[in-house]
């Protein structure tokens, strides 16, 4: 009798589950069409999970206090100690590395390429697009292929040569992007008009820029990062710098791209863009989970117990090598914080989507706060600062608190900013 009413209980609490769509019904999966005058709903497709992507771990949803955690030593007071709610997303464990960004240079280089030597065929919409199965036999090391694009101006010209050997120009290297705008699509002024109004087309040069090594830093000599930082294979698994904001938002929509191509050639569903993290986003998954914490590791100090720095950063009075490092270090140093993620604090500062504005905390809804803005070429630089987070290896203890936060401008490059994205799929699409 004692286990008919457990078991009485048991299926009690799971039709009231049940009820409540905990468990969820047959109804939630779809069906094909039967016509039975019933309705049974209609799937949207193929039931083909992408998986997870390496190097990227989910960061779950959840509730934090946002903004400095310790004293404003600047009484700036723009960025406010506030309750904030994070839906959950998936993000990159390391800063995007040389040998990452890379990838993304040598593809834009072959698809330029591939269109100079004619290798281009006619897709489904009528148009031109690159054969990549011509593109991938270019071989670099062919001297009839240097040969074939010296006449082109693609390659360095002959004054710009070094012993006369032939490059690639890297200004030519210039990636085309097309994105709907969901923002001024969803503006209600905007209603009714056609989609083409809201499709923004751009071309951006993509070449990081190695001189900023030597520009950031006045009678300094750091020529051999120049040199060797972004193109030498000892430097692979280190984050990639010298990148502005509009190139890092060129890499996430190209990431986008080239994932939407190849599940496009599966017959497969397309899925969500990969972008710049929220300055919300950012914070709430540097602080791994801690509230009120000033370091994704904890309080207070920038040292465990062994007397170990903890992050890479200018600590002391300027002990640039104490940590470890003397400019960067590899993306996955150190140890990561309780969601998986390395470096979110020193290493690079990292850009977010957010604009930088003191007042922005004032008027931020407290559900997945965001506030940006698309600053065109003439709008004042004021228009176009952009959040950087986490601080570098070049900044004191201050700069790499889980609430500071400062600002570069969009289309500024610098030896001590980086980047990582976010993509927004539930946890379970990807095993």
């Amino acid at each position: 009798m004692k286990n008919l009413c457990y078991l009485s209980l048991i299926l009690f609490a799971m039709f009231s589950m049940a009820g409540c769509g905990i468990l969820g019904s047959k109804k939630s999966g779809g069906s094909s069409m039967v016509n039975d005058g019933m309705l049974r709903g209609v799937a949207p497709g193929t039931r083909y999970t992408l998986p997870r992507p390496p190097g990227m771990v989910y960061v779950p949803q959840g509730n934090f206090r946002m903004g400095p955690s310790d004293e404003d030593p600047a009484y700036a007071y723009s960025a406010r100690n506030r309750s904030i709610s994070i839906s959950g997303f998936w993000m990159d464990q390391t800063e995007i590395t040389n040998n990452e960004y890379r990838q993304f240079v040598m593809w834009v280089r072959d698809s330029v390429v591939a269109r100079k030597m004619g290798y281009v065929k006619a897709g489904p919409d009528g148009e031109e697009h690159v054969d990549w199965v011509k593109a991938r036999s270019l071989r670099w090391n062919d001297p009839k292929i240097m040969e074939q694009l010296s006449s082109t101006d693609i390659i360095l010209p002959p004054n710009d040569r070094i012993f006369g050997k032939k490059q690639i120009d890297p200004s030519k290297l210039i990636y085309h992007s097309e994105v709907f705008d969901l923002k001024e699509a969803a503006r209600r002024e905007n209603a009714g008009k056609p989609l083409s109004s809201f499709i923004v087309k751009k071309d951006t040069p993509i070449y990081p820029d190695t001189l900023v090594w030597i520009r950031d830093f006045s009678y300094s000599y750091n020529e051999p990062m120049t040199k060797r930082y972004f193109m030498h294979p000892s430097f692979g698994n280190y984050p990639v710098v010298g990148v502005s904001w509009k190139q890092a938002v060129a890499f996430c929509e190209w990431r986008t791209h080239y994932l939407n191509a190849y599940l496009d050639a599966k017959k497969r569903p397309q899925e969500s863009d990969f972008r710049l993290p929220t300055e919300a986003q950012w914070e709430y998954a540097a602080r791994g989970g801690r509230s009120q914490t000033m370091f994704p590791w904890g309080n207070y100090y920038t040292r465990n117990k062994k007397g170990c720095l903890m992050a890479n950063f200018k600590p002391g009075r300027g002990n640039y090598p104490e940590d470890g490092g003397f400019y960067t270090v590899r993306a996955d140093s150190y140890w990561p914080n309780d969601f998986g993620l390395y470096c979110m604090a020193g290493n690079v500062a990292e850009w977010t989507s957010s604009i930088y504005y003191e007042g922005r905390n004032n008027f931020q809804h407290d559900m997945n706060p965001d506030v940006r803005w698309n600053a065109k070429e003439d709008d004042p630089p004021l228009m176009k600062r952009k959040i950087t987070r986490g601080g570098s290896w070049k900044d004191v203890g201050y700069f790499i608190q889980n609430g500071t936060s400062t600002y570069e401008y969009q289309d500024s490059s610098k030896s001590y900013v980086g980047f990582r994205c976010v993509i927004d799929l539930p946890a379970t699409s990807w095993k």
